[in-house]
Protein backbone atom coordinates (compact mmCIF):
# COMPACT_ATOMS: atom_id res chain seq x y z
CA UNK A 1 0.00 0.00 0.00
CA UNK A 2 1.44 3.38 -1.05
CA UNK A 3 1.30 6.03 1.65
CA UNK A 4 0.75 9.37 -0.09
CA UNK A 5 -1.16 11.48 2.43
CA UNK A 6 -2.24 11.40 6.07
CA UNK A 7 -5.60 9.86 5.13
CA UNK A 8 -3.69 6.79 3.90
CA UNK A 9 -2.00 6.41 7.29
CA UNK A 10 -5.38 6.76 9.00
CA UNK A 11 -6.94 4.04 6.83
CA UNK A 12 -3.96 1.76 7.46
CA UNK A 13 -4.19 2.32 11.21
CA UNK A 14 -7.91 1.52 11.38
CA UNK A 15 -7.15 -1.91 9.90
CA UNK A 16 -4.47 -2.76 12.45
CA UNK A 17 -5.52 -1.36 15.81
CA UNK A 18 -8.03 -3.24 18.00
CA UNK A 19 -11.44 -1.63 17.50
CA UNK A 20 -11.66 -0.29 21.07
CA UNK A 21 -8.23 1.35 20.77
CA UNK A 22 -9.12 2.80 17.35
CA UNK A 23 -12.36 4.20 18.76
CA UNK A 24 -10.46 5.78 21.64
CA UNK A 25 -8.00 7.56 19.37
CA UNK A 26 -10.36 8.44 16.53
CA UNK A 27 -13.54 9.15 18.46
CA UNK A 28 -15.08 12.39 19.63
CA UNK A 29 -17.71 13.49 22.10
CA UNK A 30 -21.38 12.66 21.56
CA UNK A 31 -22.21 12.86 17.81
CA UNK A 32 -18.60 13.75 16.87
CA UNK A 33 -19.94 16.92 15.25
CA UNK A 34 -17.11 19.12 16.51
CA UNK A 35 -14.48 16.55 15.54
CA UNK A 36 -15.78 16.47 11.97
CA UNK A 37 -16.28 20.25 11.79
CA UNK A 38 -12.57 20.75 12.45
CA UNK A 39 -11.83 18.95 9.18
CA UNK A 40 -14.64 20.49 7.14
CA UNK A 41 -13.90 24.07 8.20
CA UNK A 42 -10.49 24.02 6.53
CA UNK A 43 -12.08 22.91 3.26
CA UNK A 44 -14.40 25.92 3.29
CA UNK A 45 -11.49 28.38 3.37
CA UNK A 46 -10.30 29.46 -0.07
CA UNK A 47 -6.76 30.51 -0.92
CA UNK A 48 -5.98 33.65 -2.93
CA UNK A 49 -2.71 32.74 -4.64
CA UNK A 50 -0.28 35.38 -5.84
CA UNK A 51 1.98 34.42 -8.74
CA UNK A 52 5.39 35.32 -10.17
CA UNK A 53 7.04 35.40 -6.78
CA UNK A 54 10.50 33.94 -6.28
CA UNK A 55 9.96 30.78 -4.22
CA UNK A 56 13.18 29.03 -5.19
CA UNK A 57 14.50 29.28 -1.62
CA UNK A 58 11.91 28.77 1.12
CA UNK A 59 12.80 29.08 4.80
CA UNK A 60 10.09 27.56 7.00
CA UNK A 61 11.85 28.14 10.33
CA UNK A 62 10.00 29.97 13.07
CA UNK A 63 10.41 30.67 16.78
CA UNK A 64 7.98 29.67 19.50
CA UNK A 65 8.51 30.82 23.09
CA UNK A 66 12.03 31.83 22.17
CA UNK A 67 13.07 28.47 20.67
CA UNK A 68 13.65 28.05 16.95
CA UNK A 69 11.93 25.13 15.22
CA UNK A 70 12.49 23.99 11.64
CA UNK A 71 8.92 24.48 10.43
CA UNK A 72 5.67 25.72 12.01
CA UNK A 73 4.18 22.30 12.81
CA UNK A 74 4.48 20.82 16.30
CA UNK A 75 3.17 17.63 17.89
CA UNK A 76 0.15 17.96 20.18
CA UNK A 77 -0.18 15.91 23.37
CA UNK A 78 -1.83 12.54 22.79
CA UNK A 79 -2.65 10.26 25.70
CA UNK A 80 -1.72 6.59 26.09
CA UNK A 81 0.43 6.55 22.95
CA UNK A 82 1.90 3.15 23.82
CA UNK A 83 -1.31 1.49 22.65
CA UNK A 84 -0.13 2.35 19.13
CA UNK A 85 3.54 1.44 19.64
CA UNK A 86 5.26 0.04 22.76
CA UNK A 87 7.70 2.95 23.00
CA UNK A 88 4.87 5.43 22.42
CA UNK A 89 5.86 8.88 23.61
CA UNK A 90 9.59 8.13 23.39
CA UNK A 91 9.22 7.38 19.67
CA UNK A 92 7.26 10.60 19.17
CA UNK A 93 9.88 12.62 21.04
CA UNK A 94 12.62 11.08 18.88
CA UNK A 95 10.71 12.00 15.73
CA UNK A 96 10.16 15.57 16.92
CA UNK A 97 13.83 15.88 17.76
CA UNK A 98 14.86 14.55 14.35
CA UNK A 99 12.56 17.07 12.67
CA UNK A 100 13.73 19.85 15.00
CA UNK A 101 10.24 20.77 16.08
CA UNK A 102 8.21 20.94 19.29
CA UNK A 103 6.63 17.98 21.10
CA UNK A 104 4.12 18.44 23.91
CA UNK A 105 4.29 15.41 26.21
CA UNK A 106 0.95 14.43 27.77
CA UNK A 107 -0.02 14.10 31.42
CA UNK A 108 -1.51 10.78 30.23
CA UNK A 109 1.88 9.55 28.99
CA UNK A 110 2.70 5.86 29.22
CA UNK A 111 6.43 6.61 29.14
CA UNK A 112 8.16 8.47 31.94
CA UNK A 113 8.95 12.18 31.77
CA UNK A 114 12.62 11.28 32.18
CA UNK A 115 12.62 8.85 29.23
CA UNK A 116 10.80 11.33 26.99
CA UNK A 117 13.06 14.30 27.63
CA UNK A 118 16.19 12.11 27.46
CA UNK A 119 15.73 11.71 23.68
CA UNK A 120 14.86 15.37 23.11
CA UNK A 121 17.65 17.88 22.71
CA UNK A 122 15.37 20.69 21.57
CA UNK A 123 11.85 21.94 22.20
CA UNK A 124 9.94 19.66 24.56
CA UNK A 125 6.92 21.04 26.42
CA UNK A 126 4.69 19.37 29.02
CA UNK A 127 0.90 19.31 28.97
CA UNK A 128 -0.55 19.64 32.47
CA UNK A 129 -3.89 18.89 34.08
CA UNK A 130 -4.54 20.29 37.54
CA UNK A 131 -5.22 17.55 40.08
CA UNK A 132 -7.55 17.80 43.06
CA UNK A 133 -4.50 17.12 45.18
CA UNK A 134 -2.62 20.33 44.48
CA UNK A 135 0.57 19.09 46.11
CA UNK A 136 0.75 16.45 43.36
CA UNK A 137 0.39 19.13 40.68
CA UNK A 138 3.04 21.24 42.40
CA UNK A 139 5.45 18.32 42.56
CA UNK A 140 4.85 17.56 38.88
CA UNK A 141 5.51 21.18 37.87
CA UNK A 142 8.77 21.18 39.82
CA UNK A 143 9.80 17.87 38.25
CA UNK A 144 9.07 19.12 34.73
CA UNK A 145 11.18 22.21 35.32
CA UNK A 146 14.10 20.23 36.76
CA UNK A 147 14.11 17.85 33.79
CA UNK A 148 14.49 20.65 31.27
CA UNK A 149 11.04 20.92 29.72
CA UNK A 150 10.68 24.33 28.07
CA UNK A 151 7.03 25.23 28.79
CA UNK A 152 3.85 24.19 30.61
CA UNK A 153 0.78 23.65 28.45
CA UNK A 154 -2.23 23.78 30.78
CA UNK A 155 -5.33 22.10 29.37
CA UNK A 156 -8.33 24.21 30.42
CA UNK A 157 -11.28 22.53 28.67
CA UNK A 158 -11.56 19.36 30.79
CA UNK A 159 -13.51 20.03 33.99
CA UNK A 160 -14.84 16.53 33.33
CA UNK A 161 -14.00 13.98 30.65
CA UNK A 162 -16.23 14.37 27.58
CA UNK A 163 -19.03 11.93 26.84
CA UNK A 164 -17.33 9.64 24.36
CA UNK A 165 -19.99 7.16 23.37
CA UNK A 166 -17.73 4.62 21.69
CA UNK A 167 -15.53 4.41 24.79
CA UNK A 168 -18.62 3.88 26.91
CA UNK A 169 -19.93 1.21 24.54
CA UNK A 170 -16.54 -0.53 24.50
CA UNK A 171 -16.14 -0.15 28.27
CA UNK A 172 -12.70 1.18 27.39
CA UNK A 173 -9.96 0.60 29.93
CA UNK A 174 -6.26 1.26 29.73
CA UNK A 175 -4.62 -2.08 28.81
CA UNK A 176 -3.40 -3.84 31.94
CA UNK A 177 0.24 -3.96 30.75
CA UNK A 178 0.37 -0.16 30.43
CA UNK A 179 0.61 2.40 33.20
CA UNK A 180 0.01 6.13 33.25
CA UNK A 181 3.42 7.13 34.54
CA UNK A 182 2.30 10.49 35.93
CA UNK A 183 -0.50 8.86 37.93
CA UNK A 184 1.68 6.42 39.85
CA UNK A 185 1.53 8.76 42.85
CA UNK A 186 -2.12 7.72 43.28
CA UNK A 187 -1.38 4.00 43.55
CA UNK A 188 -1.70 4.02 47.34
CA UNK A 189 -5.04 5.81 47.26
CA UNK A 190 -7.89 3.82 48.73
CA UNK A 191 -10.15 2.30 46.05
CA UNK A 192 -7.88 3.64 43.32
CA UNK A 193 -8.24 1.66 40.09
CA UNK A 194 -5.25 2.03 37.75
CA UNK A 195 -7.41 1.09 34.78
CA UNK A 196 -10.08 3.72 35.19
CA UNK A 197 -10.93 5.03 31.71
CA UNK A 198 -9.66 8.58 32.10
CA UNK A 199 -9.31 9.33 35.80
CA UNK A 200 -12.18 11.75 36.43
CA UNK A 201 -11.57 11.00 40.10
CA UNK A 202 -8.25 12.83 40.26
CA UNK A 203 -8.77 15.80 37.90
CA UNK A 204 -10.12 18.95 39.53
CA UNK A 205 -13.36 20.37 38.06
CA UNK A 206 -13.07 23.44 40.32
CA UNK A 207 -10.09 24.97 38.46
CA UNK A 208 -10.50 28.72 37.84
CA UNK A 209 -8.42 31.66 36.64
CA UNK A 210 -6.96 32.02 40.13
CA UNK A 211 -5.27 28.65 39.61
CA UNK A 212 -3.43 30.06 36.61
CA UNK A 213 -2.00 32.69 38.92
CA UNK A 214 -1.10 29.93 41.39
CA UNK A 215 0.75 28.02 38.65
CA UNK A 216 2.61 31.19 37.71
CA UNK A 217 3.79 31.44 41.32
CA UNK A 218 5.26 27.92 41.11
CA UNK A 219 7.45 28.29 38.04
CA UNK A 220 9.10 30.68 35.65
CA UNK A 221 8.39 28.39 32.71
CA UNK A 222 6.17 29.91 30.00
CA UNK A 223 2.52 28.97 30.57
CA UNK A 224 0.38 28.23 27.52
CA UNK A 225 -3.36 27.64 27.85
CA UNK A 226 -4.77 24.89 25.63
CA UNK A 227 -8.51 24.90 24.99
CA UNK A 228 -9.37 28.57 24.42
CA UNK A 229 -12.24 29.08 21.93
CA UNK A 230 -13.55 32.61 22.58
CA UNK A 231 -12.10 36.11 22.44
CA UNK A 232 -13.40 36.74 25.98
CA UNK A 233 -11.29 33.91 27.40
CA UNK A 234 -8.34 34.96 25.24
CA UNK A 235 -8.52 38.43 26.78
CA UNK A 236 -8.65 36.91 30.26
CA UNK A 237 -5.63 34.75 29.44
CA UNK A 238 -3.63 37.85 28.52
CA UNK A 239 -4.81 39.58 31.69
CA UNK A 240 -3.58 36.64 33.78
CA UNK A 241 -0.10 36.84 32.33
CA UNK A 242 0.19 33.65 30.26
CA UNK A 243 2.68 33.46 27.42
CA UNK A 244 0.64 31.58 24.84
CA UNK A 245 -2.73 30.19 23.75
CA UNK A 246 -3.51 27.02 21.82
CA UNK A 247 -6.86 27.49 20.13
CA UNK A 248 -8.26 23.99 20.60
CA UNK A 249 -11.51 22.10 21.06
CA UNK A 250 -9.63 18.97 22.16
CA UNK A 251 -10.04 17.39 18.74
CA UNK A 252 -13.81 17.40 19.30
CA UNK A 253 -13.40 15.02 22.24
CA UNK A 254 -14.76 17.26 24.99
CA UNK A 255 -17.78 19.45 24.19
CA UNK A 256 -19.70 18.60 21.04
CA UNK A 257 -21.37 21.43 19.14
CA UNK A 258 -18.59 24.01 19.49
CA UNK A 259 -16.94 25.85 16.62
CA UNK A 260 -14.07 24.48 14.62
CA UNK A 261 -10.79 25.89 15.85
CA UNK A 262 -9.89 27.51 12.52
CA UNK A 263 -13.26 29.33 12.59
CA UNK A 264 -12.50 31.11 15.87
CA UNK A 265 -8.77 31.61 15.34
CA UNK A 266 -9.11 35.11 13.77
CA UNK A 267 -11.15 36.55 16.66
CA UNK A 268 -8.66 35.22 19.20
CA UNK A 269 -5.67 36.59 17.29
CA UNK A 270 -7.41 39.97 17.13
CA UNK A 271 -8.32 39.87 20.83
CA UNK A 272 -4.78 39.26 22.09
CA UNK A 273 -3.23 41.92 19.81
CA UNK A 274 0.17 40.19 19.68
CA UNK A 275 0.50 40.22 23.49
CA UNK A 276 0.93 36.43 23.48
CA UNK A 277 1.72 33.83 20.86
CA UNK A 278 -1.31 32.03 19.40
CA UNK A 279 -1.22 28.47 18.11
CA UNK A 280 -4.00 26.20 16.82
CA UNK A 281 -4.76 22.49 16.58
CA UNK A 282 -7.65 20.41 15.27
CA UNK A 283 -8.31 19.08 11.76
CA UNK A 284 -4.94 19.92 10.21
CA UNK A 285 -4.19 17.29 7.57
CA UNK A 286 -2.24 18.94 4.73
CA UNK A 287 0.26 21.67 4.02
CA UNK A 288 -2.41 24.05 2.76
CA UNK A 289 -4.19 23.70 6.13
CA UNK A 290 -1.01 24.90 7.82
CA UNK A 291 -0.82 27.77 5.34
CA UNK A 292 -4.43 28.78 6.08
CA UNK A 293 -3.80 28.75 9.84
CA UNK A 294 -0.67 30.88 9.50
CA UNK A 295 -2.45 33.30 7.19
CA UNK A 296 -5.18 33.72 9.82
CA UNK A 297 -2.66 34.60 12.50
CA UNK A 298 -1.37 31.38 14.09
CA UNK A 299 2.31 31.30 14.98
CA UNK A 300 2.42 27.50 14.70
CA UNK A 301 0.02 24.56 14.40
CA UNK A 302 -0.05 21.32 16.37
CA UNK A 303 -1.21 17.92 15.11
CA UNK A 304 -2.38 15.00 17.24
CA UNK A 305 -4.20 12.04 15.70
CA UNK A 306 -2.02 11.87 12.54
CA UNK A 307 1.01 11.27 14.75
CA UNK A 308 -0.73 8.25 16.25
CA UNK A 309 -1.50 6.97 12.74
CA UNK A 310 2.19 7.28 11.84
CA UNK A 311 3.22 5.60 15.07
CA UNK A 312 0.95 2.63 14.35
CA UNK A 313 2.25 2.36 10.77
CA UNK A 314 5.84 2.41 11.99
CA UNK A 315 5.16 -0.30 14.58
CA UNK A 316 3.36 -2.64 12.18
CA UNK A 317 5.89 -2.15 9.40
CA UNK A 318 8.69 -3.03 11.83
CA UNK A 319 6.73 -6.13 12.84
CA UNK A 320 6.12 -7.10 9.21
CA UNK A 321 9.81 -6.63 8.43
CA UNK A 322 10.82 -8.75 11.42
CA UNK A 323 8.43 -11.54 10.46
CA UNK A 324 9.53 -11.56 6.81
CA UNK A 325 13.19 -11.64 7.89
CA UNK A 326 12.54 -14.58 10.21
CA UNK A 327 10.69 -16.39 7.41
CA UNK A 328 13.63 -15.85 5.03
CA UNK A 329 16.08 -17.12 7.67
CA UNK A 330 13.84 -20.13 8.27
CA UNK A 331 13.82 -21.00 4.57
CA UNK A 332 17.58 -20.57 4.28
CA UNK A 333 18.37 -22.83 7.20
CA UNK A 334 15.40 -25.17 6.75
Amino acid sequence: MSMICLDDFEAYTECFLPSAVWDFYAGGADDCESRDRNLLAFKRIRLRPRVLRDVSAVDMRTTIQGTEISFPVGIAPTGISSMACPDGEVCIAKAADAMKTCYIASTYATCSLEDIVAVSSGCCWFQLYVFKRREVTERLVQRVKSLGYKALVVTVDVPYIGKRRKDMLNDFKIPAHLKLKNFEIFKKDKDRNDNLPLCNDVLDPAVTWSDIQWLRSLTDLPIILKGILTKEDAELAVRHGVQGIIVSNHGGRQLDGVSATIEVLPEIVEAVRSCVEVYVDGGIRRGTDVLKALALGAKCVFIGRPVIWGLTYKENKCLEYSLSTLQMIGKFYG
